[in-house]
C-alpha cells in the first residue's frame, strides 16, 4: 500500500521516522513516542479522530502487506510497537465504552455457558436495532454517486477480506480452531484464486469504474472507516483479545446475510448484472451457513472451552456493533442531506 497522506502531527512525524532505517532511530523513536502521549491527552473522541486511527491503521498495515517504501524490519522494531501500543490502549478504552453505550447489558446464559448458550446470547445481539440500516437505503435510494462511496469505504477492509481473523487461528485449539478454518477457507476461495472474497469484491469496484488496488481510497474515508478496520487489527494481533475477535466474526457472519441481499438489490436497481452483485449474492448464502458456525463452534466452542473469555467474546461483538452504527450514521447523515460521505475528492481509477 502507498504511505497516505499524513492528517496531523502523529501520523506526520511517523511516516517521516518509517522513510529511515530501524536500527538507527532511537532518538526519533523516543520524539514520536513524547508526540504521540502530548497528543493523546488532548484528543477526546480517538474514534473519531483522523491522525490518530490512521496512524494506527498503518502501523498495523506493517502486520499485512507493508507499506511501499518501508523496509520490513519496521515490523517488529520494539519502539514501534510501543507506540503502536500507547495509540492502543485509549483506542481499546474508547471501543470498549462505545460498546456499552451502544449495546446496554447483555443477558448472560443462564444455564451455563454451553456452546448453545453462547450462540443465543449472540444471535440475541444480532438481532438488536442499533442504528441506521444504510443496506435498505442502498437498495431503495442510494445515488451511483453513493453507491461508488459506499464500495470506497468498505474497500479498506474488503479488499483484505478475512485477514484480520485469520491472525486468530494458531491461538485456537480443537472445535474452535477447526470452525474458523472452516470459514476462511470459504473466504479465501476455497482454493481458487477468482473466488475468494476479497477477489468478488475487486470485481465489483472495477464494474462501477473504481479503482481496486487495496489502499487507493484510504485517503478518501474518514476516522470511523479507518476504526473499523483498526479494531479488527487490535483484536487479531494481540492474542490476549482472541475472544474479541471470535466475537467480531461471529456477529459480522449473523448480520451479513440480508444486508447483503438488500445491497445486492440497489446495484440491480442500477442496472448492474450478476458481474457486479456476484461479490454480495456470494455472502447472501454463504453467510446464512457461517452465522451457525461462527455462532456455535467458534464463539461458543472457544467460551465452552475457555469460560473465562466470554466477556471478551461479547466485547468484540459488541463493539463491532457500535463501530458500524457510527459508520452508518455518517454515511446516512452525509446523504440525506446531500453531501459527500467522503473526505476528499476520489481520484479516478487507473
Amino acid at each position: 500500500m502507498h504511505i497516505p497522506e499524513p492528517r496531523g502531527p502523529i501520523s506526520s512525524a511517523l511516516f517521516e521516522l518509517l522513510a529511515g532505517e530501524p536500527g538507527n532511530a532511537g532518538d526519533s523513536l523516543a520524539r514520536l513516542h513524547r508526540l504521540v502521549t502530548t497528543r493523546l491527552s488532548g484528543i477526546h473522541d480517538i474514534i473519531g479522530d483522523d491522525d490518530a486511527q490512521l496512524a494506527l491503521f498503518c502501523l498495523y498495515e506493517l502486520h499485512y502487506s507493508g507499506l511501499d517504501g518501508v523496509q520490513d524490519e519496521w515490523e517488529w522494531e520494539p519502539g514501534l510497537i510501543q507506540a503502536r501500543q500507547l495509540l492502543e490502549k485509549p483506542f481499546e478504552a474508547a471501543l470498549r465504552t462505545a460498546a456499552k453505550e451502544a449495546v446496554g447489558d447483555v443477558d448472560l446464559p443462564a444455564d451455563g455457558l454451553t456452546s448453545d448458550a453462547v450462540a443465543d446470547v449472540l444471535f440475541g445481539l444480532a438481532g438488536r436495532d442499533t442504528g441506521p440500516s444504510v443496506s435498505r437505503y442502498v437498495a431503495k435510494k442510494a445515488s451511483l454517486e453513493q453507491l461508488k462511496e459506499f464500495l470506497i469505504h468498505k474497500s479498506v477492509y474488503q479488499l483484505k477480506e478475512a485477514d484480520p481473523h485469520t491472525w486468530a487461528i494458531p491461538r485456537l485449539a480443537g472445535r474452535a480452531k477447526a470452525a474458523l478454518v472452516e470459514i476462511q477457507a470459504d473466504e479465501y476461495g476455497g482454493g481458487r484464486p477468482d473466488r475468494m472474497h476479497s477477489a468478488l469484491f475487486a470485481q465489483t469496484m472495477r464494474g462501477l469504474g473504481l479503482d481496486d488496488q487495496y489502499g487507493a481510497y484510504v485517503n478518501a474515508v474518514p476516522a470511523v472507516s479507518l476504526a473499523s478496520v483498526n479494531l479488527m487489527s487490535l483484536c487479531g494481533l494481540n492474542r490476549r483479545l482472541r475472544g474479541a475477535i471470535t466475537g467480531h466474526l461471529a456477529i459480522y457472519e449473523m448480520t451479513s446475510s440480508q444486508p447483503n441481499r438488500f445491497y445486492g438489490n440497489g446495484f440491480r436497481r442500477h442496472g448492474f448484472d450478476a458481474a457486479v452483485t456476484h461479490y454480495f449474492d456470494e455472502h447472501v448464502e454463504a453467510d446464512a451457513v457461517h452465522e451457525q458456525i461462527a455462532g456455535r463452534d467458534l464463539a461458543g466452542g472457544l467460551v465452552e472451552a475457555e469460560p473465562a473469555l466470554l466477556d471478551d467474546v461479547l466485547f468484540g461483538a459488541t463493539a463491532v456493533m457500535a463501530i458500524d452504527a457510527r459508520l452508518s450514521a455518517h454515511l446516512l447523515d452525509s446523504w440525506e442531506n446531500g453531501r459527500s460521505s467522503l473526505r476528499s475528492a476520489v481520484p479516478a481509477a487507473a
